[in-house]
């Protein structure tokens, strides 16, 4: 039987030990606001290589490139007066900037691309850690490719205990969601690549003109652009159905081997029956992004034949839900 990762609290003992981890080429699993993530030196072909061997993950998917400081990011990439205009306003924080890339990124790190998906996380563990290593670390999320991502160290040691070494737990995940990505290679057609906490509209305001979706996942017939664009992906091994509208009664009328699951707790709904579910009572959206990966987890080791899925409607953080939940319930 393979052994289990060893999971580590965020000490000073601890976080040098990772680091000497990491600058060696080894892997970590790391807290982000967003998602947990596999981390891997960012500057070293085979610390990326590693990355997508243990998620069993297509070269041509891009990792993200995470950096501790703003003054770190003219390390990887080439900025523009926009992309630091949104640095400066948004980071540390859940967005990614897709520039062009400098030769300190190996190709290995950005599907043999000319740019670079780059962000500053606001989790301080991470960005401690950063700094300790010394080097930008690449990041995707520590699930097996395509699989629900992880918002606690427990998720990462389920699904990937027996493929890596370590995982240091930052707690829960605060926003749950992975970051919203921004194509600014050409600052003046921003493009939206995958949406998050940081909104569209907020995007759009802070640089002054219209962000589009982009128009093409892929750049030039190669690799895609930035991760998260793939048509199935976030997805439990459980068939996952969206529904536009979804109603307790409908749920009630529903076989009791499928699960249903609703962005607020429905009219009529009773607590106690076992294949009705909401992410949160309210219908907050924050604490239903941050509840969203969970559930789909815990209802995926549910033994459910189906799990029924009600979309979320209008744009914001409503547009991120929406994205993450087609992708899920692609077929």
């Amino acid at each position: 039987m393979a052994a289990s990762a060893r999971t580590y609290r965020g000490t000073p003992r601890n976080l040098a030990l990772l680091a000497r981890l990491l600058r060696a080429g080894g892997l970590v699993a790391v807290p982000t606001e967003t998602v947990y993530g596999l981390a891997g030196d960012a500057t070293r072909a085979a610390a990326c290589r590693r990355i997508f061997a243990a998620k069993g993950r297509p070269y041509s998917d891009p990792l993200i490139v995470h950096i501790a400081s703003l003054r770190d990011l003219r390390r990887v990439a080439l900025p523009n007066p926009a992309a630091l205009k949104l640095a400066r306003l948004f980071w540390p924080g859940p967005l990614t900037l897709v520039l062009p890339k400098t030769s300190a990124v190996p190709d290995e790190a950005t599907a043999g691309l000319p740019s670079v998906a780059v962000r500053m996380p606001a989790h301080p563990l991470l960005r401690r850690l950063i700094r300790l290593a010394g080097v930008p670390l690449a990041a995707p999320s520590a699930n097996p490719f395509g699989y629900v991502s992880p918002t606690t160290a427990e998720h990462v040691r389920k699904s990937m205990g027996s493929r890596i070494g370590h995982i240091l737990d930052g707690g829960p995940s605060r926003i749950g969601l992975e970051s919203t990505i921004v194509d600014l290679r050409d600052p003046r057609r921003p493009a939206l690549l995958r949406p998050g906490a940081i909104t569209r509209s907020a995007i759009a305001r802070a640089l002054g003109v219209p962000v589009a979706s982009s128009r093409s996942s892929r750049a030039g017939g190669r690799g895609l652009l930035a991760p998260g664009q793939m048509p199935r992906h976030y997805s439990p091994r459980t068939r996952v159905v969206l529904h536009t509208r979804l109603t307790a009664r409908a749920a009630a009328r529903g076989p009791a081997d499928e699960a249903w699951l609703f962005v607020s707790r429905p009219r009529g709904a009773r607590p106690g029956r076992g294949n009705v579910f909401w992410l949160d009572a309210a219908g907050d959206l924050r604490r239903a992004a941050r509840r969203l990966f969970a559930a789909l987890r815990e209802l995926d080791d549910g033994r459910f034949r189906r799990i029924h899925v009600e979309r979320p409607k209008g744009g914001g953080l409503a547009e991120a839900l929406s994205d993450r939940l087609v992708r899920a319930s692609s077929r």
